[in-house]
């Protein structure tokens, strides 16, 4: 019996201990909650970086890839066929006017030479009998001893014979011409940039064996896209330059643009031509080509600046009075190396957070650690 006095007794002790242990635990949590609310307003401002938005000159730039060629280029041939008995040089050899590349068998046209000289020969012996006979015939004609129809007949022999004379004078140069032909000789200065025969070929007239790069300004051809072409200016100043030496520039206009867009690629030929070429710009040279448009009114901002605000491109903008930032949307123009180009969206004085921008919310107090112009 005294046991269970005891236990009954102890009950409510226990129940007691309990409520004041729980309420001291709703006190110390309520305490705490108010320590982490003061703290959070006591949040000290988020440290930026600003920059003031001014306006400022942009020029679009476009950059394409292109090689330099030659801007004449002469396909040689022979003007007479044969064999090809000597071939005097090679791709990549630079030739001087006049200088042979090539000979054929002379041969054949040897050959005719000596024919159209016996032709020759044989007429002028003819014209000699001829006029012979002709001064005769006026001689005895004055004197009354001949008739006037031999004379006539002396005469009109002299005139034949005089006009085979010239025939075969025309077919001895002819075949001198044909004898030159048999060389083929370089018609102005210049690099060969093909070949298409060897010795030993038999060779067609007016087959091309050589191709001769002439020297002089050059182009540098570039392939275009059609939508450039029709976005760029007329008669545009274009800077060239050397992709492996950067230093290398020249400039240069645009000389000509293809009039048909190529099926491939669809992209259309331009020839840029560069007056007074550098040295340093040989035949095949991989060049860039920079072309500027119009230099138009734009914000220029470092990359940092740019966040989204209902997926559209904003920056973080401070109010001057409450140095609170709110989001502003913005167009942008285009996108260069580390810039925005903004074109509608901020107003010049305005001051736009550049760094820090990933830990702000909109009415977020800040601090300005700097600003750039």
């Amino acid at each position: 019996m005294s046991r269970n006095v005891t236990s009954s007794a102890s009950s409510p002790l226990r129940l007691r201990s309990k409520i004041l242990l729980l309420m001291a635990c709703a006190a110390a949590l309520s305490v705490a909650g108010c320590q982490k609310q003061q703290a959070a307003e006591k949040r000290l401002p988020v440290m930026v970086t600003t920059q003031t938005v001014a306006l400022a000159d942009y020029a679009p730039r476009t950059s394409l890839t292109g090689v330099i060629a030659a801007r004449t280029l002469n396909n040689l041939s022979f003007r007479v066929g044969g064999r090809v008995a000597e071939r005097l040089v090679d791709v990549g050899q630079h030739v001087d006017r006049g200088a042979v590349l090539a000979r054929i068998d002379p041969q054949e046209q040897e050959s005719d030479l000596r024919s159209a000289q016996a032709d020759l020969d044989a007429a002028q012996a003819q014209l000699t009998q001829a006029a012979a006979t002709y001064q005769r015939q006026k001689t005895l004609l004055s004197q009354g001893f001949t008739t006037r129809r031999d004379f006539d007949s002396a005469d009109q022999a002299m005139k034949v014979a005089q006009g085979s004379v010239d025939a075969a004078q025309s077919a001895l140069a002819n075949a001198k011409e044909n004898l030159s032909y048999t060389e083929l000789k370089a018609g102005a200065a210049g690099v060969i940039t093909a070949r298409q025969v060897e010795a030993g070929q038999v060779v067609q007239a007016a087959q091309t064996v050589f191709t001769v790069a002439e020297d002089g300004d050059r182009d540098a051809v570039f392939n275009v896209h059609e939508t450039l072409v029709a976005q760029t200016p007329s008669s545009p100043a274009v800077t060239v330059t050397l992709l492996s030496d950067p230093q290398v520039k020249a400039m240069g206009k645009v000389r000509e643009i293809s009039p048909a867009v190529d099926t491939a690629s669809g992209s259309i030929r331009v020839k840029v031509g560069i007056a007074d070429t550098p040295a340093g710009m040989p035949l095949g040279a991989a060049v860039i080509g920079t072309v500027s448009a119009k230099p138009v009114k734009a914000v220029l901002l470092p990359w940092q600046a740019l966040t989204s605000a209902a997926g559209k491109p904003a920056v973080w903008i401070v109010d001057p009075s409450s140095k609170a930032v709110v989001t502003t949307p913005i167009e942008v123009l285009a996108f260069e190396s580390g810039v925005v180009v903004v074109d509608k969206g901020l107003q010049p004085g305005q001051s736009v957070v550049t760094a820090g921008g990933q830990l702000l919310s909109p009415g977020q107090a800040i601090e300005m650690a700097g600003a750039g112009q």
